[in-house]
Formats: structure tokens, C-alpha cells, sequence
């Protein structure tokens, strides 16, 4: 909280003044990751499509693929972030805009890419960031996720990836039918 001896005020009577007389309280903000209310739909839409796509069977042969991208960000300190409501106001009741500190973007990062199934894991891959689909496809698919799988699984597989738009691809979907 700033110093407000220098306008006369200090501290203890800007504290009575917030709780007392204006009757607000503060409550902490969240981290949270940004997600469009188009987002939430359509991947609630492909949740529930997945499971009609595939005969019970072909289940334990499936390889779901995923990626995270951890990013380092700078230095903050979340003690002293607050939002200041009325006292008796529950959390759930407050515009989520107001309680969520989002991520900047564009900060250093790594990318963290798997496969796992019924039978097995492969190995964790790290990527440097800026993935697009042309390294997708002779970098990650051909060379590093592709055979990780067949340690495992051997020749018979269904290799699963979510949409992300390098996976959606294209050339990257005309790769994946090629080796089919």
C-alpha cells in the first residue's frame, strides 16, 4: 500500500476508512488462463464427440499426443494484488474479469510434448517455442513423436492429436494419411 503520510493520511486510517466507513474488504486475484466462451464450447463439443469415434477395441491401441508450453514470467508478487468489494460479497458473485490476473504472452518458454496410451508413455520432448506446422510435421511427427511411439506400440497404432492449428494443417494431415 502506498505511503499516504505525505497527503496526511496514514495507513491505519485509509485501512478504516476502506473497511469501516466504505464497508469493502479485499480479495486476493488468481492466475487463470484465457479462454473464449467459443473455446469452452467447441472443446466441449470434440469431449463428447470422442468417445463415438472409436469401436471398443481400437480404444487400447490409441495415442493421444499433447503439448504445454511453460513460459517463465517476470518476477510478481501476487500478496498485494487485491480487488476491493463490498463486505458480505462471496467470491462466486464477482465479475471473474475482476478476480483473474491473465499471462502476458510473449515471454520466454519451453514446449513439453508427449504421447500416451493403454500401452504405455514415451518420453518427454522439449521444443523450443514457434512451433509451426512445417517443424510439426519433419521434426516432431517424423523424427521424434512417431517413432517414440512404435518403441512402444510397434506398427499398430491410431495416433490422436488434439486441433491445434499446426496439427490441422494441410500438409501435415496429408503426411499423417501418406504413413497411414
Amino acid at each position: 500500500m502506498p505511503n499516504f503520510s505525505e497527503i496526511g493520511i496514514y495507513c491505519s486510517g485509509v485501512h478504516k476508512i476502506i473497511h469501516c466507513d466504505l464497508q469493502l474488504k479485499f480479495l486476493k486475484r488468481r492466475r487463470a488462463q484465457q479462454l473464449s466462451e467459443a473455446n469452452r464450447v467447441a472443446r466441449l463439443t470434440r469431449c463428447k464427440q470422442l468417445p463415438t469415434r472409436y469401436d471398443d477395441s481400437a480404444v487400447d491401441f490409441i495415442w493421444f499426443t499433447d503439448e504445454k508450453e511453460f513460459t517463465a514470467e517476470p518476477p510478481f508478487t501476487s500478496q498485494n494484488d487485491r480487488v476491493c468489494v463490498p463486505v458480505g460479497t462471496k467470491k462466486r458473485f464477482i465479475q471473474p474479469s475482476r478476480l483473474l490476473r491473465t499471462r502476458w504472452t510473449f515471454s520466454k518458454s519451453v514446449v513439453v510434448l508427449v504421447a500416451l496410451s493403454k500401452m504405455g508413455v514415451t518420453e518427454l520432448m522439449f521444443v523450443d517455442t514457434g512451433v509451426n506446422g512445417q517443424y510439426n510435421r519433419n521434426v516432431l511427427l517424423s523424427q521424434q513423436m512417431i517413432p517414440a511411439i512404435k518403441q512402444v506400440a510397434g506398427d499398430t497404432f491410431v495416433f490422436q492429436q488434439d486441433s491445434a492449428p499446426a496439427h490441422r494443417a494441410r500438409d501435415t494431415i496429408q503426411l499423417r494419411q501418406r504413413d497411414a
